[in-house]
């Protein structure tokens, strides 16, 4: 009889958020596969839990899952865990689960929290209609069709980031979005340092440089408000080109009033930049 895969919801910071149904999973499988088996050695100290670890990660995901899959018919439990919440979460658990299938072996889902989750309901944006979108793409053009793509998008939008990258990402994000849309970072949640900051991308920016950032994180963008969804957007680059004129009259550099215009209008600073040249 083959045995079963546990997908192990786990702790994202605090370690009393993991249930009892996942404590008794681990005590009772054969073994777990973990993302970081030092990681998840604390946590099975913590709850004197003592079982056999194997890694499971990035890396070694094709060699490793393989072997677990070999396990699996063989018998044995295994619960697979990630570092933190559940794993198949923008971790290589997703490919495990996937192979798992595709042999017909019985894969059980143990819930448990999740930082995209925690941070979508902290942050007061809607929740009846979102988009979680894992880490946000490093590659430049990966960025700019995000960007053009959370312009017209009305549901809230959640983000995984890194911290060295997240002044970077709010630098960008306030460039193309304009500096009033909203947002929320939420940082370390459930951990002694929690920081949930909220306002505009210019207001949380501006926080966010004063200090080197570290930790977890989770971005969450509002929709597109639809007040700003039913403005003819020509009409909002008619007037910005109008006040950047002025500005520009009035001795402010053109770089100068397209970066306080598109604030102000909340416009994209490159598309009233090229409305503005290309009326000219």
């Amino acid at each position: 009889m083959s045995g079963r895969l546990y997908l192990c919801g786990t702790p994202i910071g605090n370690l009393e958020d993991i249930t009892l149904r996942a404590l008794a999973t681990l005590k009772e499988v054969d073994l777990i596969a973990a993302e970081d088996t030092r990681h998840t050695l604390k946590l099975l100290n913590h709850y004197q839990i003592k079982k056999k670890l194997i890694s499971y990660h990035e890396h070694n995901r094709k060699q490793r899952g393989r072997e677990i899959i070999e396990l699996l018919k063989a018998g044995k439990n295994i619960a697979l865990v990630s570092d933190a919440g559940m794993p198949g979460i923008s971790d290589p658990g997703t490919d495990l689960v996937r192979l798992a299938l595709e042999n017909d072996l019985e894969v059980v889902p143990i819930p448990g929290p999740t930082a995209f989750v925690t941070g979508l309901v902290v942050s007061g944006f809607p929740t009846d209609s979102f988009i979680f979108m894992g880490f946000v793409p490093k590659s430049k053009k990966e960025r700019q069709e995000l960007w053009a793509f959370l312009k017209e998008e009305k549901r809230t939008t959640v983000f995984y980031e890194s911290p060295h990258r997240l002044l970077a990402t709010l630098e960008e994000a306030e460039e193309e979005l304009g500096g009033e849309r909203p947002v929320v970072v939420a940082r370390e949640l459930t951990k002694t340092f929690e920081e949930v900051r909220r306002g505009s991308l210019s207001e949380v920016r501006e926080w966010f440089a004063q200090k080197p950032v570290k930790g977890e994180i989770t971005i969450i963008f509002s929709g597109v408000e639809k007040e700003r969804e039913e403005m003819d957007e020509s009409v909002l680059l008619e007037e910005g080109k109008k006040e950047v004129m002025q500005l520009i009259s009035s001795g402010m550099s053109h770089n100068e009033a397209v970066k306080n215009v598109a604030k102000k209008l909340n416009l994209s600073k490159r598309e009233l930049y090229n409305f503005v040249l290309k009326s000219n």
